[in-house]
């Protein structure tokens, strides 16, 4: 028997409508087999896990009776025919989960956007880091206290039965009255390796970035349902429930929440204040300094603008040469007090290479020593007797 008939009759026999299909024949980074291996034995307490595998079986026939199908990071392209699947399947009441990775789009190659924009929810091509280390080193792992946007997934989590009735998202209009400020905490998780999105209506965003994580309060979890109850959820990080990180502070509590949302019929809603009034900031763009930085720039400032008449800007008194310094130069004669004559040229006189010697004073007699004649003075007398300590002597040169 093949795949695709093992799967058609594994479709046929389910009518509980419980059962989890993992795509795996697009590529998908994380499948049963590797990467979900933990979440499929936790599911398993619920669910059915059943995996797609070939692109045959990528059929309304084979979606039909799967209470979700989870796309954990695809790295190939849809084609036209199975994005038109997918919409059908989800209009008829299907559920869908898409699990994406840091870099986006750009970085997987895959075209997962083109099906999602339709539904308001966009994967960005960015990473979400962490400013300041906590207990993960690296600034990919980011721990976030404070990522919860709705307060009765908060409920949830901890188990309250506020969450625990029927309401659908799309058409909501909020509570009458003011409410206050929900602070997001209630859950922490680990946000590995995963991107923003950008979420418009009818789509809410119930994961953010929070304040320490950047890009700062930017979604990472989209929620979509449709009137005849099909549903699209959205996660920027496909590390968050994989093998490693599952177990992580709040990671398996928010991933049991996720699938009980997906499952047809489920009863759980979300506050519709903080629905409405998620609290997510517009992204702020910054220069790409690197980029600017080895972009060639000329160091000139901006100037006036061009005049009409251009000669207007050249301005002959920098540069000229005149007789208006004349006068001032005749003026030196008399406050030097030099003869007004036309200067020579001053002769050198090369007859001795240096000046005669001649003795400055004579040397005065002492003891018995008696006084030398003149004669005898001569630059090589003078110069012995220095040295036999006779004489002093001083010649200038």
């Amino acid at each position: 028997m093949s795949n695709r008939e093992a799967l058609t009759d594994r479709t046929n026999a389910s009518s509980d409508n419980s059962r989890i299909l993992f795509s795996s024949c697009k590529g998908e980074t994380h499948t049963v087999r590797a990467g979900f291996k933990q979440l499929s034995r936790r599911l398993r307490t619920l669910y059915r896990t059943d995996t797609l595998e070939s692109k045959d079986d990528f059929t309304l026939k084979s979606l039909s009776n799967a209470a979700a199908v989870v796309f954990g990071n695809p790295q190939q392209k849809f084609t036209a025919a199975e994005f038109e699947t997918l919409k059908q399947y989800v209009g008829d009441g299907g559920s869908i989960l898409v699990l994406s990775s840091e870099g986006g789009e750009a970085r997987s190659n895959s075209n997962i956007n083109y099906l999602i924009e339709e539904f308001g929810i966009n994967v960005n091509s960015d990473s979400v880091i962490r400013l300041s280390h906590d207990k993960y080193l690296h600034p990919k792992e980011a721990l976030i206290v404070d990522g919860i946007l709705n307060r009765d997934i908060a409920f949830s989590l901890k188990g309250n039965a506020r969450a625990e009735h029927n309401t659908r998202l799309s058409g909501s209009k909020p509570r009458p009255g003011v409410k206050e400020q929900f602070d997001g905490r209630g859950a922490a998780f680990v946000y590995a390796r995963g991107a923003t999105l950008t979420v418009q209506k009818p789509s809410v965003p119930f994961l953010a970035t929070g304040q320490v994580a950047y890009p700062m309060h930017r979604p990472i979890g989209a929620l979509w349902q449709g009137q005849a109850g099909g549903k699209l959820a959205v996660m920027g990080s496909v590390a968050m429930f994989d093998d490693k990180w599952l177990d992580s502070e709040d990671n398996s509590k928010i991933m049991d929440w996720l699938f009980r949302w997906l499952k047809q019929g489920s009863q759980m809603q979300l506050d519709l204040h903080d629905a409405n009034e998620p609290n997510v900031l517009e992204p702020q763009h910054l220069p790409d300094t690197e980029v600017l930085a080895e972009a060639f720039r000329g160091c000139l400032q901006e100037g006036d603008p061009m005049p009409e008449d251009w000669r207007t800007l050249v301005d002959a008194d920098l540069f000229s040469i005149n007789n208006n310094m004349v006068p001032e130069a005749m003026a030196l004669y008399d406050k030097l007090e030099v003869k007004k004559h036309a200067l020579t040229l001053i002769h050198p006189q090369f007859e001795a290479p240096l000046p005669p010697c001649s003795l400055l004073c004579s040397p005065q007699p002492s003891g018995n020593r008696p006084l030398l004649p003149w004669s005898c003075l001569t630059l090589m007398n003078a110069s012995l007797l220095t040295m036999n300590g006779l004489a002093t002597s001083q010649t200038s040169a």
